[in-house]
């Protein structure tokens, strides 16, 4: 079942679905680092469907699509993670954004954030978070003009 708000400016909003993996690959593919690190090819590797059948069996991890005129024009993934420290508060991660290329820079991205953190709110979380490559300094100022904060200091291990 797909769960679809809709804006003002005609952006719908629904829980992403198998179907939709090739146009999210796609996606995620459209920029320099995704380049070099997605497979978007006929038939999409294997690994993309079961990555996303293990999220879906995971309650409180979507991948959340933004769609204008029925066509997918951005996405992001969202996490509940519910955890102890800060007295029990849960928090959304925020993973995997992406807005189609003819569609950036028209306000898409920042109503996908709108809703994630919206559904955020509504499943009780006490803040959302991200990371962002320092590779992409313009994602940075966007998070920032939304209100987020560089607060902590991100560290990832390669285990690839």
């Amino acid at each position: 079942m797909t769960d679809v708000t809709k804006t003002a400016n005609n952006v719908a909003f629904r829980t992403a679905t198998r179907d939709d993996l090739p146009v999210i690959v796609r996606m995620l593919a459209d920029d320099g680092l995704g380049k070099g690190r997605e497979q978007p090819v006929e038939p999409l590797p294997r690994a993309y469907g079961e990555a996303f059948d293990r999220m879906a069996a995971q309650p409180g991890n979507v991948y959340l699509l933004a769609e204008i005129d029925g066509k997918v024009a951005g996405c992001l993934q969202l996490t509940i993670i519910h955890g102890l420290s800060r007295a029990g508060m849960s928090r959304g991660q925020i993973e995997g954004v992406r807005v189609a290329g003819p569609h950036r820079g028209k306000g898409i991205g920042e109503a996908l954030f709108r809703e994630a953190i919206g559904r955020a709110r509504a499943a009780g979380c006490g803040l959302v978070q991200l990371t962002t490559d320092k590779a992409r300094p313009d994602a940075l100022r966007f998070y920032e003009k939304l209100g987020f904060t560089a607060s902590h200091e991100g560290m990832k291990l390669d285990m690839g």
